[in-house]
């Protein structure tokens, strides 16, 4: 696709978890899987705004008349999480940690946090709104297509996370509610599908570089927004994947044009009822259901336009049918018939419907409030722009699904339980940033790229590499590799391991070995007899004589896997030698 052609514009909002305790609690910020000790029902509602008024996504999540159930732990969860007693002082290292990121990014940092609440009704706040303060303005971040505009830098707390989900209620988990989050947002600048992921890497990199960014699936969310000339801004949430950024991108900029491209006029029908049609149908969709229907004027074959891969304009007005009203899907005539819906029953629905031979007509089976509800909302996105304003999901495919309206400045006012928050900017310490630290590790440790790019990336052992590289008889290499390989041990634990290699109790060869029977037992074992020169000669001789003739190497192979964990690779390799020549 031609982006610039398009008049493509694409933008962030990047949002990492920070490690510690929890926003406005002292709870930690660990998520569990174990089974629950209470939950709390809740029923939430759209309260008005500082400007008088209530925001539109907030109403249609009050207006599905859902209830929540909230899961929560007596040991890693209190009465701040279930909106049960007022929050404490904002957790000073959280905010620490994205004063760290304003200053790295030249943002304007604001002399004052002020906390506002953000209204949002579908659940994921046991109080209804989302507390969230503006740290700091107008930074910026150089790429390479050219600097990108950081007009905001926010700390807020986290939301909980789904369990369960059905039509009447949703069950949320209290967890992950409260964790600091630090949201980036940038300028519209993002050229490209590939920059967008250029940009979220960069701003990932940099977040991580302060040492308090979480790691691991879910604690990373991108928020990408799309539009082109023709088009408008949509937001799409949930892009946790940075692979899947581009094809999110593409799509959604393909989605607008194809949507763009649609001529079909205003559209007016009168729901009908079509429940007598099917009274003896074989179709077990439609069976025991009240069935009503609406006749789409001149939009024969619009229906079944496919706007992205395997999505088409059928599904986007069932989205809004699903999202608003919670029924199943819908039924378009340019998909029929299948599902156990005949031809006949296609020609019985025209007929009762009154459609012409350019028409398209448009069914739901469900109760019949829900499928009033539907079709309302259908008619309602008919008759919206072509690309209206809205906030989408991410699929897992790349395409995007309906979620709610585009919130606006209504759903914010302020916090009255936390009192303004002083900013003290002569205490920002700036960090080394990772991609910094990746040029330092390969030029002082001499690692290899990878190498160093994997100990600083992937693990949180950074800075203890660095502390037991001091010791003199150990490779800094050998340290790194075994730290990239091993899970989570502590660094008393790895300190004392190190240490016992540096002074000869232990081999190179048997350290993975003792850090493997630490998960698994407990117990660290830095005790070890190893083997006289006589003895590995013994044992090396006794291998040269079962395969008198191999190379050197091999025999190097035999006597490792013989002599591991009980003598150091270089005796081994002198004595192999030796006995070869």
């Amino acid at each position: 696709m031609d982006y610039k052609a398009l008049g493509l514009k694409c933008g962030l909002e990047l949002h990492i978890q920070l490690e510690g305790k929890k926003l406005f609690c002292n709870c930690p910020t660990i998520i569990r899987e174990d089974s629950p000790d209470f939950e709390v029902e809740r029923r939430l509602r759209a309260s008005v705004g500082e400007t008088g008024i209530a925001d539109v996504a907030a109403l249609q999540e009050m207006q599905k008349g859902k209830y929540f159930i909230y899961q929560g732990y007596n040991d890693t969860n209190c009465l701040v999480e279930v909106d049960e007693t007022p929050p404490n002082p904002i957790n000073q290292e959280a905010l620490s940690a994205v004063l760290q990121t304003a200053k790295i990014l030249n943002a304007q940092i604001l002399p004052q946090v002020r906390i506002m609440r953000k209204t949002i009704v579908d659940g994921s706040n046991t109080s209804g709104f989302q507390r969230t303060g503006l740290v700091a303005l107008n930074g910026e971040l150089e790429t390479s297509q050219g600097k990108i505009g950081i007009p905001t830098i926010i700390i807020e707390e986290d939301a909980c996370r789904i369990i369960e989900e059905t039509k009447e209620h949703t069950i949320f988990r209290l967890d992950r509610l409260g964790i600091p989050l630090v949201e980036i947002s940038t300028t519209p600048d993002i050229k490209s599908p590939e920059h967008c992921k250029e940009t979220a890497e960069l701003l990932g990199m940099i977040l991580r570089s302060t040492g308090k960014a979480k790691r691991g699936l879910g604690t990373v969310r991108q928020d990408v927004n799309v539009s082109i000339a023709q088009g408008n801004r949509v937001e799409i949430k949930g892009a946790q994947d940075l692979r899947l950024m581009p094809t999110i991108v593409e799509y959604e900029a393909m989605r607008q044009e194809n949507l763009a491209s649609l001529n079909f006029p205003k559209q007016n029908p009168k729901i009908i009822e079509l429940t007598k049609l099917f009274l003896k149908t074989e179709s077990k969709i439609l069976k025991d259901k009240t069935i009503l229907g609406i006749k789409l004027e001149n939009m024969k074959g619009i229906p079944g336009t496919e706007l992205q891969p395997g999505r088409r304009y059928g599904t986007e007005l069932s989205d809004r049918a699903k999202v608003i009203a919670g029924v199943g899907g819908l039924f378009h005539s340019d998909e029929l018939p299948r599902y156990g819906i005949t031809q006949e029953d296609v020609n019985n629905v025209r007929k009762e419907l009154s459609c012409k031979e350019n028409d398209a007509f448009i069914m739901i089976a469900d109760s019949k409030e829900r499928s009033e509800k539907a079709l309302n909302a259908v008619i309602q996105r008919l008759n919206e722009p072509k690309v209206p304003k809205e906030v989408r999901k991410a699929n897992p495919d790349g395409t995007s699904s309906y979620l709610r309206p585009m919130p606006g400045a209504a759903r914010m006012y302020p916090e009255t339980d936390i009192p303004v928050i002083d900013v003290n900017t002569k205490e920002i310490m700036l960090p080394e940033l990772f991609n910094k630290k990746i040029e330092r590790f390969q030029k002082q440790y001499s690692l290899g790229k990878d190498l160093a790019e994997k100990l600083i990336k992937k693990t949180n052992y950074s800075e203890l590499f660095e502390e037991l590289s001091k010791y003199k008889n150990v490779k800094p290499a050998f340290i790194a590799e075994t730290l990239v390989n091993i899970s989570e041990i502590s660094d008393e634990i790895l300190t004392q391991t190190f240490k016992a290699l540096n002074e000869g109790k232990i081999t190179r060869e048997s350290v993975l070995k003792i850090l493997t029977d630490y998960t698994s037992t407990g117990k660290l074992v830095l005790e070890q007899q190893l083997m006289k020169e006589e003895e590995i000669r013994k044992v090396i001789k006794e291998i040269i004589n079962k395969k008198p003739g191999l190379a050197f190497n091999a025999l190097m192979g035999l006597a490792m896997q013989e002599l591991k964990g009980k003598a150091e690779g270089s005796m081994i390799a002198k004595v192999v030698k030796e006995e070869t020549k």
